[in-house]
């Protein structure tokens, strides 16, 4: 009687089947959280910043030794026959030679590398932040949709309802016909309307999957909720913010960087290169002699090197000039951003405080009115599109908010 429960507990655990993971799409962070994991180009924009770490050492490192062997008199002044053996032959010299550059050009082609490897890292930052900020503002048009859609299907049965009040008094005689076929007529454009909102929500599901690199058909969330939204915006600090943590500007001083090290690789490349080497000399079976090897490069074309100074200085110029520029395009972009969110907010504000409850109120009283015989179907009608305009008003303006936040998001290269 003891072994029968835990008999049939084990059953139960073998038997039930395992908790599915939830699906993306009932939040952002759901979302973000997948696209980390299965996106395609931020995997490529991270692989590529990995292959550039990897160029970092060997561009700094000695280039390879070399070895030479020169065999000298193989006939041995004609009394014997070719050979290539070092015994058999007048005299063999070995040369074991290493490349050597100038003090400081192997620094500083390991920092130019390092600063390619910058810009790598920072694409993979950009092509983050620019992969969030799609899916934040999908999301938001995607939580838009299944709530306008929603609104909408409330709309389809609130005009039954008013088609079946009209259709009571037409037949007590208190309304015309046109009534009823009014209330018709305005049910079969909400279900127009809701079949076109279901086709965009489910195109918005399918791009959100192809960013996700999933099936374009693979079920989604359905949407939940929004982001909170920052209850001050402190323009002063989003500033610095800017300058520190943009992705585009992290790969322009990375780029400013490598200008300006590769301005001073070409001043360097004034002083020659060295070759040092050692060369033992064989006689027959013996050493015959040790010899010492010397070998520079004479920096004698200046008129090249004057221009490869001079393009080394444009460049860096032009790398400086590029940051500035990008630094004040960028600036510009977040102040809008900031001002289209401050005016959504406002809207909002406005929506819900203000043109909402006034569209209540007003369908109420003309609802009222037509039941007692006061106000014509028109009106009620117009009341009943004054309310449904200022819901959808009020879920735009919710959705323009985590859109622009989105944007300003995109611009810091971080949450806000």
């Amino acid at each position: 009687m003891t072994r029968f429960p835990a008999a049939l507990l084990c059953f139960a655990l073998v038997s039930a089947p395992a908790l599915a993971e939830p699906l993306p799409g009932g939040s952002v962070d759901s979302l973000l959280a997948a696209a980390r994991e299965t996106s395609p180009d931020l995997r490529l924009a991270r692989l590529e910043a990995e292959a550039a770490q990897e160029r970092i050492g060997p561009a700094g490192a000695l280039p390879d030794p070399f070895l030479r062997v020169e065999l000298e008199n193989i006939t041995r002044n004609g009394t014997q026959n070719a050979t290539l053996s070092p015994s058999r032959v007048g005299d063999t010299k070995y040369l074991l030679a290493q490349p050597l550059p100038f003090w400081g050009k192997r620094d500083l082609k390991r920092e130019i590398a390092a600063a390619e490897a910058d810009q790598a890292s920072g694409r993979a930052s950009e092509a983050w932040s620019d992969l969030a900020a799609r899916i934040k503002t999908l999301y938001a048009q995607y939580w838009l949709t299944h709530r306008a859609l929603a609104l909408t299907q409330e709309n389809i049965a609130l005009s039954r309802q008013l088609e079946q009040l009209a259709q009571v008094r037409y037949a007590g005689g208190l309304a015309a016909q046109q009534d009823a076929i009014r209330a018709q007529v305005e049910r079969s454009t909400l279900e127009a309307e809701a079949v076109g909102m279901a086709a965009e929500y489910r195109r918005l599901a399918t791009a959100l999957n192809a960013m996700l690199a999933r099936p374009a058909d693979a079920p989604l969330a359905t949407p939940e909720g929004l982001r909170p939204l920052p209850t001050r915006i402190d323009m002063q600090a989003l500033g610095q913010r800017l300058g520190a943590s943009n992705p585009q500007l992290a790969i322009e001083q990375a780029r400013l960087d490598g200008a300006e090290k590769n301005r001073a690789l070409a001043y360097r490349n004034n002083f020659p290169d060295f070759i040092v080497g050692v060369q033992p000399m064989q006689v027959q079976d013996r050493g015959d002699a040790w010899n010492l090897m010397l070998e520079l490069n004479l920096p004698l074309q200046q008129g090249t090197r004057r221009s490869q100074e001079r393009e080394a200085e444009r460049m860096a110029e032009a790398a400086a000039a590029r940051k500035e520029a990008l630094g004040h395009r960028l600036g510009g972009e977040l102040s809008g951003a900031v001002a289209d969110l401050d005016a959504a907010r406002a809207t909002e504000e406005i929506t819900r405080n203000r043109l909402l409850p006034q569209a209540e109120l007003t369908y109420r009283s003309a609802l009222s009115g037509y039941e007692t015989g006061r106000v014509d179907f028109a009106t009620l009608l117009d009341a009943q599109r004054q309310i449904r305009n200022a819901r959808i008003a009020l879920l735009r303006a919710q959705a323009g908010q985590q859109q622009r936040l989105a944007e300003i998001e995109r611009l810091l290269g971080e949450d806000l």
